[in-house]
Formats: C-alpha cells, sequence, structure tokens
C-alpha cells in the first residue's frame, strides 16, 4: 500500500510570487517619484511664473482708485453736468451669519425691495473674498439717518459715499450734454478694461460720449497686502487716481432755454452759430427728456415710453432729424447758376405758375398759381419763385449742381464734436445708380433745385451753410466745446477756430447777389418773411422754406385742413444778422409746422432778437 505525502507548502513558488510583487511595488514607487518629480520640476520650472502670480494674489489685492469724472460748463461758468456724493449700503457676506434674517431686519429700517436683493444675490455668486456688494444705492437723507441709529445691529453692513452723475438744468441741452450710464456688453468689449476698473458708467450719447476720454480721466489703485484670512493688513504701492478734464462749451445755456420755451410744444430743432468762428451757441432738439433718468439705469415702463412716443424724445433732431431742405436751398442753387454761367443777375424768366420740359406734358407748380412774371435771380429769391429755380436747375444739371452743393457741405458729415452725427443726402447719377440700381430723371433734378425729391438735410448742416454764405464763402468748423480745463495741472486749453474750407466764387459779387435777394425776402414788401423783418431794429437775410411731407397729384390741391398732422408740410426759415459783421447764423425746422414763413421765421426772429437786443449790461449795440 503506497502512501501519499500532503505538500502543504511550496516555498520555492512563494518566494517567485513575493519577488514579483517586490518588482510590481517597486516599479510602481519609482513612477510615482518620477511622476511627482516632473510635476515639481512643472511647478517650480515650468509654469513657475505664473503659480508666484497665483500666491501673490492671494497675499497682495489691487483695489481701482476711481478718477473723479471732469464737469461740463457752459459759456458763462454754468454747471450743466456735475457729479454728486450718493450714500449706499455695502454687505460684507463673510461676516453675515443669516442672510435672509439680516435683509428682513434691514426692511424694517429703509426701503429695499426685490430688485435690489436679485440684484444683491447675482453679485454675491461673483464675489471675491471680503469684497463688499452693494444692497441698496442712493439713501435718502431719512434712510441714512434711520440706519446710523441702528448700525450697531448690523455689523456686516458698511455705509459707503460714491460720486454719481448729475444733470442740474435736467433736460434741458440733453441733445448737446448727452447722459452716462451703465458700461454694457458691448462697450465692455472694446473699453480699457484697466482704466475702467470698479467703474460702472461711461457716456453714452453727446458730449458726455464724445469726450469721453477727456472726461473719465484715468483710474488709479493701491496694492494692499492681506492675511490668509483675507483681511487689509497694509498698502504697498499707490497710484493715485488722475481727474478728467473739465470741458467749457461755447453754448449759452440762457439762450438754449429760450429757445426750448419758445419750441417746447412743436417737434422741431433749432441751430445757432456764431459765424466768425463756428461756435455753436445752441443746439436744440424738442421735445427732449431727462437725462438724470439713465445715469443709474431706467426702469423698463419709463423707456419705452420714450422709445415708443410717436414725438421720439430720444433723437437728436439737430444732427440727426433728416429732412427735405425745400426753399431754404435756392440761395446756394442760384450761387451755382451764377458760378457756372447759366444765369448772370440780370437774366430773366418768365414764371406763368408752372414749367415743364419742352416736349413733356408733366406740370412742375409754383406755390403761386398764377405765376409771379418775369424774374430775376434778386427777385426770384425775394419771392421764392419756384418756376426760376426748377428752370435753373434743369440747366445745370444733377452733375454740377451736386459738385456745387457738396461744396457746402450737403451730404457731408459736419464733424461736429457731438456723437451721432448723420450726413444727409445730396442725390447725383452715382448715388442712384449704387443706392437703388436705376437711371437718374431730368425731372429728379427739377425738383431738386427748390430742395424736394431725395434730397436731405440736417438742420445742422443748414445753419453751417448759412454761416458760410454770410462769411462769404468761409467755411468755419462747428464746434461746441471751447476749452479743457486741466484741474491736476491748473492748464486750460483752448480750442481754436478752424476754417475747414474757403469756397472761391468767379466773382466776389456773386456773395453780394444771394445776400442781397435773402435781405429782401425780409425787408421788401414782396418778401415771403417782409412780417419778421420790417420793424427790426437791425437788417438781417433770410429764406423761407415748406417742404412737402406727401406728394400732391397734378390733378389734387393741397389742403392741409382735409390731412392729417403728421403729413403737414414741415416748415423751415435759415437767416443771419446783422448784415455786416454777422454775429449769428440760424437754422430752424418745425415738424409738420406748415408754412416757413408762419411758423418758423417768427421763431427765428425772436431768437435773434433775444441774442443780439438782450440786455446785459445795457442794450448791446448792434452794427446795422
Amino acid at each position: 500500500m503506497s502512501s501519499t505525502q500532503l505538500i502543504l507548502k511550496d516555498a520555492t513558488r512563494e518566494n517567485k510570487i513575493f519577488s514579483h510583487r517586490i518588482i510590481i511595488a517597486w516599479v510602481m514607487m519609482l513612477l510615482l517619484f518620477f511622476g511627482i518629480v516632473a510635476r515639481l520640476v512643472f511647478l517650480q520650472v515650468i509654469d513657475h511664473e505664473r503659480y508666484a502670480t497665483l500666491s501673490e494674489r492671494n497675499r497682495i489685492k489691487t483695489i481701482p482708485l476711481l478718477a473723479t469724472r471732469g464737469l461740463i460748463y457752459d459759456r458763462n461758468g454754468v454747471l450743466l453736468a456735475g457729479n454728486r456724493v450718493f450714500y449706499s449700503l455695502e454687505v460684507i457676506p463673510e461676516k453675515v451669519k443669516n442672510l435672509d434674517l439680516m435683509l428682513e431686519a434691514l426692511r424694517d429700517i429703509i426701503t429695499i425691495e426685490d430688485k435690489d436683493i436679485v440684484r444683491f444675490k447675482k453679485k454675491l455668486a461673483k464675489k471675491r473674498a471680503f469684497r463688499t456688494i452693494p444692497l441698496r444705492y442712493r439713501l435718502t437723507e431719512d434712510e441714512l439717518d434711520r440706519f446710523s441709529v441702528q448700525s450697531h445691529r448690523f455689523p456686516s453692513i458698511e455705509v459707503k459715499n460714491n460720486l454719481s452723475r448729475y444733470y442740474p438744468l435736467g433736460a434741458t441741452g440733453v441733445h448737446v450734454i448727452g447722459y452716462v450710464g451703465r458700461i454694457n456688453e458691448r462697450e465692455l468689449k472694446i473699453i480699457d478694461k484697466s482704466n475702467y476698473m470698479g467703474n460702472n458708467y461711461i457716456g453714452k450719447t453727446g458730449i458726455e460720449k464724445y469726450y469721453e476720454q477727456e472726461l473719465h480721466g484715468k483710474t488709479g489703485y493701491q496694492h494692499v497686502e492681506t492675511n490668509v484670512q483675507g483681511h487689509d493688513v497694509r498698502i504697498l504701492e499707490r497710484k493715485p487716481p488722475v481727474p478728467g478734464k473739465n470741458l467749457y462749451l461755447n453754448m449759452d445755456i440762457s439762450l438754449q432755454q429760450y429757445i426750448e420755451g419758445l419750441i417746447a410744444k412743436q417737434r422741431a430743432a433749432v441751430v445757432v452759430i456764431e459765424p466768425s468762428t463756428g461756435s455753436i451757441l445752441a443746439l436744440v432738439s424738442m421735445p427732449h427728456f431727462d437725462p438724470n433718468l439713465f445715469v443709474n439705469g431706467i426702469d423698463v415702463e419709463t423707456y419705452s415710453g420714450l422709445r415708443d412716443s410717436p414725438d421720439r424724445p430720444l433723437v437728436n433732431r439737430a444732427i440727426r432729424g433728416q429732412y427735405p431742405p425745400g426753399s431754404t436751398v435756392k440761395p446756394f442753387v442760384g450761387l451755382a447758376g451764377l458760378e457756372y454761367g447759366v444765369r448772370n443777375p440780370g437774366n430773366r424768366t418768365w414764371c406763368r405758375g408752372w414749367y415743364s420740359i419742352k416736349g413733356q406734358k408733366h406740370r412742375y407748380r409754383d406755390w403761386k398759381k398764377s405765376g409771379h412774371g418775369s424774374m430775376n435771380l434778386h427777385q426770384a429769391l425775394e419771392r421764392s419763385c419756384d418756376v426760376y429755380f426748377y428752370s435753373l436747375a434743369y440747366e445745370l444739371g444733377i452733375d454740377r449742381l451736386h459738385t456745387f452743393m457738396t461744396r457746402f457741405g450737403f451730404g457731408k458729415k459736419m464733424g461736429i464734436d457731438v456723437s451721432g452725427e448723420l450726413s444727409g443726402l445730396m442725390p447725383s447719377r452715382e448715388w442712384k445708380r449704387r443706392v437703388r440700381n436705376k437711371h437718374w430723371y431730368p425731372g429728379e433734378t427739377i425738383i431738386t433745385g427748390i430742395g424736394q425729391g431725395f434730397m436731405l438735410v440736417t438742420p445742422l448742416q443748414l445753419a453751417v451753410a448759412t454761416a458760410t454764405l454770410s462769411n462769404r464763402g468761409q467755411f468755419k468748423q462747428p464746434r461746441v466745446v471751447f476749452a479743457m480745463d486741466n484741474a491736476k495741472l491748473n492748464e486750460m486749453t483752448v480750442v481754436p477756430p478752424t476754417v475747414r474750407t474757403t469756397i472761391t466764387l468767379k466773382q466776389k459779387a456773386f456773395w453780394n447777389t444771394a445776400i442781397s435777394g435773402m435781405r429782401a425776402v425780409v425787408h421788401n414788401r414782396r418778401g415771403t418773411a417782409y412780417k419778421v423783418g420790417k420793424d427790426s431794429r437791425y437788417r438781417f437775410a433770410g429764406k423761407t422754406g415748406t417742404a412737402q411731407v406727401i406728394t400732391i397729384k397734378q390733378t389734387e390741391t393741397y389742403d392741409a385742413k382735409k390731412l392729417a398732422k403728421k403729413f403737414h408740410d414741415h416748415a423751415l426759415f435759415v437767416a443771419f444778422a446783422p448784415l455786416k459783421q454777422p454775429r449769428i447764423a440760424i437754422s430752424v425746422i418745425v415738424e409738420n409746422g406748415g408754412s416757413g414763413s408762419k411758423t418758423a421765421a417768427p421763431i427765428a426772429k425772436k431768437i435773434m432778437d433775444y441774442y443780439l437786443l438782450r440786455k446785459t449790461l445795457g442794450l448791446l449795440m448792434v452794427n446795422n
């Protein structure tokens, strides 16, 4: 009987298994070691600078020091845009034990709306350690007093004072001055973020936007050392902010207010220029609005009311309104005829009440059905004879008319230092072919001669062209800002008047012919605006204009009583005064105002009287 030996332990096999495990363990240890070494090399050598910076940021924080925004004054030192202190409640979240209880207790003391809490919690989600978060802006004095008494109950809340933009005259001059508002996402992409760190406001329109860089100044900073809990320990470095420059405007705010009062119930625009310098004395667009509504965020209901209003108060009509100029362009069309030799001052055109191209039946009607009879340029301007200018425009042709009119700035931006200007339109063959892919027709030239058809102008363009005519061709660059004041250096930089171009004619006498016709408009008995000029204490030159809003068929007669107000003609008037050494040039447009002589001309005369005859230390002497 054979016996079987039971092997309980295989030492050789166990040794092999153990050896394999030792080898695997060593390999893993080596791999981990080399991984740690590689990571250390990466952290200490390759990406050292990045992590050193992050470490330093945990120890040092940068606090922005906001620059004071520059102020805006009128030519007489009246404050138009300033800064004022307002108080806000700001919370240090790390010190709050129960946020809901704190808010509930706080609501018993001051007004905190749901929208305030929603905004607060949005910022809370993005906060950095030990940075305060605004809970309520613009505390009233009563709220500030009530909180001060109870402040010991709220160790996590601080009252901070900040500067906010405000406009002391409210809506006055808003379309020139503009306003600031909160920085939006589009603006955030294009601004220098370092210069706007901690700043929520930026110029949105007008002077505030055009001169944003000068008004904003430069943001400063201070580097503060913090401990591991994030508390400030000491200031390591400080660079003070550079305040924005103060601006002084050419505007006379009392004149601006006077004009706004005159046209308060109209949809209208007025531009007043000093011809000798190009200074904008007043730039009015009505209706207007209060810019203070926009500074800290306008509510949806109020903004919708302004945006959707048929009166379009948000639109700056003075530089963005584009209108058919009507007969206000006739002095310039007349000059074109003289310059190109198509007419001389004595040439006459017979007006029978209508004009038609030879061989065609269509009649282009004069405003006076019975006609004016035999007209030279002087008489055609005085009585605003359409037929004379129909004929003249047809003989000039659109090419020469376009070339000459653009010399006065029609169809071009004036380059005024207010944001948002539009260029109007001086049509041409090339423009119609490019934009509408159509041919130019002779009839379109004819109606361009009286400022109708495709031609569009802004009130600013009309005022600048009139000032250029009064200067006998010297085209002064229109400017709103007169000077900039650097508060830090106590220096004022004056913006000098500049000549944009000089229009020279073949004969200087041509200027006198056009101006003489405009003088007759207001001072001769047959002039279209004789009523406003007959008792004037000074001599001036003017031109009425009435621009159609809708087309009237050949067989129809215009009757304003049968039309809705929005279809009534626009009323226009341009003028300069006095005749010798002009001190003021003006354009007035009243939307759907009807006749230029009855509506716009009286407004312009009152404005000129106010500026030239008002008392400042006795009656101003006016050169007749």
